[in-house]
């Protein structure tokens, strides 16, 4: 991995993706930070990157590498958490059995690939689609039902799910905006943790070993 990337490229895109993920836009602009299950979600996505071999830390902190390069390495570690918390909570609804089966769903999805280890490319994959399918759950499906002045079939839908769940379906109205804003940010959430630095054949240490 190049310095620049290491140094510029990665905490920037993974920086950007933190701020934008904490914007939900609307008739009053809120900034909102992650929650604690968003958090825990966060670490068990950061373990998976981890195991699964997408992102080797030696390569990123190591005794072998001087203190700037270690610098380096600890700001993309950090912000990459950072940003992992935060696409999981904007991704998550805000209210109701949403919020409680979108929650349930990614935690066992999150576990489960920590328990099959999948490889890199698998992962990046499983990561791809989970959070494409939480996108659309939200801000299309969800979305489109809880549009004040929706279509009838709309409209029905969410009478029919309302009743059925005592109420518990329905979402604040989501600005437009706020779709836009989520599919960029995980568009270059997944495109920094497929910069990241792999799990390599040789590692830093042995590196140093002379033939």
């Amino acid at each position: 991995m190049t310095a620049v990337r290491e140094a510029v490229v990665l905490p920037a895109l993974f920086l950007t993706v933190t701020l934008a993920a904490m914007i939900e836009p609307g008739a009053r602009t809120v900034v909102s930070g992650a929650s604690l299950f968003s958090l825990v979600l966060g670490v068990m996505l950061f373990a998976a990157l981890i195991r699964c071999g997408a992102l080797d830390p030696a390569r990123l902190l190591h005794a072998s590498r001087g203190m700037l390069a270690n610098a380096n390495g600890f700001a993309v570690v950090v912000t990459l958490f950072a940003a992992s918390s935060q696409v999981l909570w904007m991704l998550s609804p805000r209210s109701g059995l949403p919020m409680f089966f979108v929650g349930v769903l990614l935690f066992v999805q999150l576990l489960n690939t920590l328990v099959s280890s999948p490889d890199r490319v698998r992962l990046l994959r499983s990561i791809a689609v989970t959070l494409g399918s939480a996108l659309v759950l939200k801000f299309v499906v969800l979305g489109a039902l809880s549009a004040p002045g929706g279509s009838r079939t709309a409209r029905v839908l969410t009478a029919l799910f309302d009743a059925a769940t005592f109420g518990s379906i329905t979402q604040a109205p989501q600005d437009p905006a706020g779709g836009y804003i989520a599919f960029g940010a995980v568009a270059l959430y997944l495109a920094g943790i497929a910069l990241l630095p792999g799990r390599s054949a040789v590692s830093p240490r042995t590196e140093l070993v002379p033939r």
